[in-house]
């Protein structure tokens, strides 16, 4: 429906508010913790990636700049160190990124159902007629933006 469509339409909804979903599953105390365990769970893996990938580099510049120095098995040797960085470089950085996913996808499983919750009391205890993904509006007067209040009925929640 259009922005001209919608204003055209009688005014039915008293009261209206907007929300940050995303904000608010982010900026939760829940959210921020798990970012805290996360980050210690996975630095290590993290870390050899990036090792990982310095000593790939280390061995591409070598290459570049002493290529023709080098006798051809010495050459043939670098670029076969090199190969096999990059693909563990790459199973690594896949394994990575498919476990941080999946600690994501549970994480968001666990912490919906009581956002879900603290929005829709949220809205009740606001009476509103109306609530608009943030995502949608252009802008927004703070006074109808909901998305603080539900952050903090989501961290008081047990």
């Amino acid at each position: 429906m259009s922005v001209m469509a919608l204003a055209s339409l009688p005014v039915a909804a008293q009261s209206i508010a907007v929300l940050d979903y995303q904000m608010a599953l982010l900026e939760s105390d829940a959210a921020k913790r798990y970012s805290v365990d996360a980050e210690k769970k996975f630095g290590s893996q993290l870390q050899r990636l990036q090792n990982l990938e310095a000593e790939a580099k280390r061995l591409q510049e070598r290459m570049q700049r002493d290529g023709d120095k080098l006798g051809q098995t010495e050459l043939e040797r670098l670029e076969l160190e090199f190969r096999q960085k990059a693909r563990e470089f790459e199973t690594q950085s896949r394994q990575l990124n498919q476990e941080k996913a999946q600690a994501d996808r549970e994480m968001l499983e666990q912490l919906k159902p009581k956002l879900d919750q603290a929005v829709e009391t949220v809205i009740q205890a606001g009476n509103y007629d109306l609530v608009i993904d943030r995502s949608a509006v252009v802008d927004v007067k703070p006074n109808l933006d909901i998305t603080r209040q539900v952050i903090e009925r989501l961290n008081s929640m047990r």
